[in-house]
């Protein structure tokens, strides 16, 4: 204050600045308020005033009866600030609460003042504070317990920033330390150490004494007793070996080395451990792990369940090596202790025991933790609504003093009720507890050696054994054994083992029976009995044999006799899209918005229609789905989707017929001028409603449409504008490119080109209107080599010229042949002697080769043209049929040569 700095505290002490700390409780410090008041209205005689919160020391304490205690502080903030605190709230039958009032009397948002309940530790809190006046409080409040069952709410360390400043250092109390300078708070000293008010550091105890986290001193560590030990069966090993151990009670205080101190004694032998407990099986690991559903065992091998039965799940635990996953123990103390390594119950092989605690009055608590419950479907079926589970227990006690052994059941997370409860010594007995809610959810056994005030372990040989816990219709348990049911239906919740995919339960001989291929299995309610139902035009079953699925091919003949090919696989995806805008009385715009999931196999993607307006929603999937969707001003949110339904979650078949199956699509529907038909496709719902005591149905008829390439064309009949006529058959026409048939070769033709300069194109095109898409591609132009007409010409002539010349050359040669022949034939008549009826002798047929004829033997017949050889030639053949030439003799030669001299 003198040089208006601040400074930084010393070692040894703390300060918080401008916030004030409460973490010393031997008393209520200044500013608190504690009070009672009595919440239970039916038992207003009750005095409350008493049950307040307690101060403890190290914290402050809630009460434990059925009154409500409130604890309060009044703060006055200069500037924004904050509270946080630490607090042990163990117990869920303890409701739990912190609200701020301001200065405005204005409570805290509600959803945030209930505190969670703590693990094991201690659990931490912190809430902004306003400026200004600002009143804090602490409320728990208990309903129905015993006093001696409830653990208390343990609050320390409450600290409140936002304040004015401090001028002062506070030291370190005992059993905490501060090391540094300008610490804001102290450090607890660990277990075995100890430390006076401004420690700077934690001072080890000396040996033969002890001390827990946070002692100020060491006390003298007493000798060692039997009661300071217990015993336990170690789990099974690989060799599936077990032994009897020894251990410590944690936190050991004792000591071996006083005089008169018990040793620990040594592990006893290994024996062979006993099996799993039922339901349960033994893994290569020598582990026990629970069967999987469906299964059931004795506790070493899992078996499946036969077909037609049900396994009887539920707990079983009669062999105790290892604590169940869904058990544990606790130990709740007059004298809190942050130690959390106590055992209350540990196992024994054939029984769990209580182990000897840190005082005679300490509760030990054992908790089985359950689910909930389910009846098994036989015991539905056949009504047997009264017991929805019950437990079975077989325990004893031995005691020497006025030992208490309770059993109790939770119903939510703040309430238990006390259900029995067992004094002194019990011989081994069997109880049994019938639940009949499902809101029971943990069974509690908590043991006390004596209620007397005792800090030490008089009666620690006083001692509960629980040998057997059973409990039925437990969800997520695990089953010992199998029940028959009825396989009536394929119901997914049914626990009743079905048939195998594609076959189904005969009643009357008790026996699976296999389903034809392409049937799916429907169950008929009325008679009892499974029966195969052959899929739809195109379809085909699943490997269950539970629906019948369309792989998106289609292959449809036309009445020309051709076959056309589909592929829908391209609108197999899910699509949606809004019919036209409404309106409601007052003016609200609205839309009904429609999804598909066409077709596709196995693991498709389903259409979904979503309702977001409530807080949990719902959503619907199958394959044509509707909602009403409103225009929404919320940000996140374009649109805000109501009240979806399903139109068809199966799908009856793939044709091109206008009914299948009862479901009707005309033609006027949708009146189309294309010679192509439609496809339609054929869903039904097995929802029913009032108006649709059949259910719903639908039907989407897909028409080629070359022209629609961008988006694809979704319409509703112009006569019914929301889909449906009747509100139960729902109709839609898409139109797509993708919904044409397949090109093939027929969809195309070539044009060739004429031939120039030696090269000929064939050029393909698609024949007008295409009514086809995708499929075979149109062929790439080809270019040959051809032949043009000024070739072929030039060799005509050439030929012609060269036929021409050999004519010619073949007549000329002819023609000497024959001149030849007429010389041999002259000569022959001129040897002849003038005997005209006579010819010589010829030596040849013709001139031999090399034969000259003399020139004065020579023939000079008259020259005639060669038309006049011919009209002679014709004229002077004989009757003989050879021809007749005439010939000059020698003596007419000469007679004629004189008769020119003459003249």
């Amino acid at each position: 204050m003198q040089s208006q700095q601040c400074k930084n505290c010393s070692a040894g002490t703390y300060s918080l600045g401008t916030s004030v700390a409460f973490d010393e409780w031997d008393s209520l410090p200044l500013g608190f308020v504690t009070q009672g008041v009595n919440t239970n209205s039916g038992n207003a005689h009750t005095n409350c005033s008493n049950s307040t919160w307690t101060p403890k020391g190290d914290y402050i304490a809630s009460n434990t009866d059925e009154c409500s205690a409130t604890l309060s502080y009044a703060v006055s903030l200069k500037k924004p600030g904050s509270v946080s605190f630490e607090y042990f709230y163990p117990d869920n039958r303890v409701y739990f609460e912190f609200y701020i009032q301001n200065d405005q009397c204005q409570s805290t948002d509600s959803s945030t003042r209930w505190m969670s309940i703590s693990e094991r530790d201690w659990s931490k809190y912190r809430f902004e504070l306003n400026s200004g006046n600002n009143v804090l409080y602490w409320r728990t409040t208990t309903y129905s317990l015993l006093d001696s069952t409830v653990k208390p709410v343990l609050l320390r360390n409450i600290s409140i920033s936002g304040v004015a400043y401090t001028s002062e250092c506070f030291h370190c109390k005992p059993g905490t330390h501060s090391a540094r300078a300008g610490s804001a708070r102290c450090i607890p000293c660990p277990a075995r150490t100890y430390s006076h008010k401004g420690a700077t550091v934690c001072y080890q105890c000396a040996n033969d004494t002890y001390s827990e986290a946070g002692s100020g001193s060491c006390k003298p560590s007493p000798a060692c007793k039997n009661s300071d030990f217990f015993y336990t069966h170690t789990p099974c090993d690989s060799k599936r070996k077990t032994q009897l151990m020894y251990k410590w009670i944690e936190p050991k205080i004792c000591s071996e080395t006083v005089k008169g101190a018990v040793k620990l004694p040594a592990s006893g032998e290994k024996k062979t451990c006993p099996p799993c407990n039922p339901g349960f099986f033994v893994t290569n690991s020598s582990t026990c792990e629970p069967c999987t559903n469906g299964f059931y065992s004795n506790g070493t091998v899992c078996h499946m369940c036969p077909v037609g039965t049900e396994p009887e799940v539920g707990f079983e635990y009669k062999w105790w090596n290892t604590m169940p996953k869904n058990m544990k123990s606790s130990i709740y103390s007059e004298q809190f202790s942050d130690s959390d390594s106590s055992t209350a119950w540990e196992v024994a092989g054939e029984y769990v025991y209580t182990t000897p605690g840190d005082e005679d009055t300490d509760l030990l608590i054992l908790t089985l933790d359950v689910p909930g419950y389910r009846l098994p479907q036989s015991a539905v079926q056949e009504g047997e609504m009264s017991e929805l589970s019950h437990i079975t227990f077989v325990f004893e006690t031995m005691c020497t003093a006025d030992c208490k052994f309770s059993f109790m059941v939770g119903y939510n997370e703040w309430r238990s009720d006390l259900v029995e409860q067992w004094k002194g010594s019990n011989m081994k007995q069997s109880y049994s507890y019938v639940i009949h809610r499902n809101s029971t959810n943990n069974f509690i056994w908590t043991f006390q050696r004596t209620e007397k005030d005792n800090t030490e372990r008089t009666y620690s040989a006083d001692v509960a054994k629980i040998y057997l816990i059973r409990i039925t219709n437990v969800v997520g348990g695990v089953a010992s054994q199998c029940r028959r049911c009825a396989l009536r239906s394929v119901n997914a919740h049914s626990t009743c083992v079905p048939c195998p995919p594609g076959y189904y339960m005969d009643n009357e001989r008790g026996k699976c029976r296999s389903c034809p291929p392409n049937t799916y299995i429907k169950a008929d309610e009325a008679v009892g009995e499974a029966a195969c139902i052959q899929c739809g035009p195109n379809t085909k079953s699943n490997k269950a044999h539970t629906a019948c699925l369309s792989d998106c091919a289609l292959d449809v003949q036309t009445k020309g006799g051709s076959l056309l090919h589909y592929d829908f696989s391209h609108l197999a995806n899910v699509t949606g899209f809004h019919s036209s805008p409404q309106f409601t009385n007052r003016g609200l715009r609205y839309f009904h918005r429609f999804n598909f999931g066409l077709c596709g196999n196995e693991g498709r993607v389903p259409a979904m229609c979503v309702d977001n307006v409530t807080e949990r929603g719902r959503e619907v999937k199958g394959y044509v789905c509707q909602s009403t969707v409103f225009p929404s001003d919320i940000r996140s949110q374009s649109v805000v989707s109501s009240q979806p339904f399903l139109i068809g979650d199966s799908l009856t078949g793939v044709t091109t017929d206008t009914s299948l199956s009862g479901i009707s699509s005309p033609n006027w529907l949708f009146p189309s001028a294309s010679a192509l038909p439609d496809v339609i496709f054929y869903y039904k719902s097995s929802e029913t409603t009032q108006a649709c005591k059949q259910g719903r149905s639908a039907t989407i008829r897909l028409r080629c449409n070359p022209t629609v390439t961008a988006h694809d064309l979704i319409t509703l009949p112009s006569n019914c504008s929301q889909g449906t006529c009747d509100g139960c058959t729902f109709h839609f026409l898409w139109e797509s490119h993708n919904a044409c048939p397949l090109c093939t070769k027929n969809n195309y033709r070539e044009i060739v080109s004429a031939c120039i300069q030696g090269i000929q194109k064939t050029t393909y095109v698609w024949q007008q209107p295409l009514q086809c898409y995708g499929g075979e591609s149109l062929p790439t132009q080809k270019v040959s080599a051809c032949v043009t007409l000024d070739f072929w010409l030039k060799f005509g002539v050439s030929t012609g010229t060269i036929a021409a010349v050999l004519l010619v050359s073949i007549s000329c040669y002819f023609w000497k042949k024959t001149r030849k022949l007429q010389y041999k034939y002259s000569k022959l008549m001129m040897n002849s002697g003038g005997k005209e009826c006579e010819l010589p002798t010829a030596d040849s047929c013709a001139i031999m080769e090399g034969e000259d004829a003399e020139e004065d033997d020579m023939i000079y017949l008259p020259k005639k043209t060669f038309f006049n050889k011919i009209r002679s030639f014709s004229r002077e053949r004989t009757s003989d049929g050879f021809d007749s030439v005439p010939l000059k003799s020698s003596s007419l030669l000469q007679r004629e040569e004189e008769d020119s001299d003459e003249a």
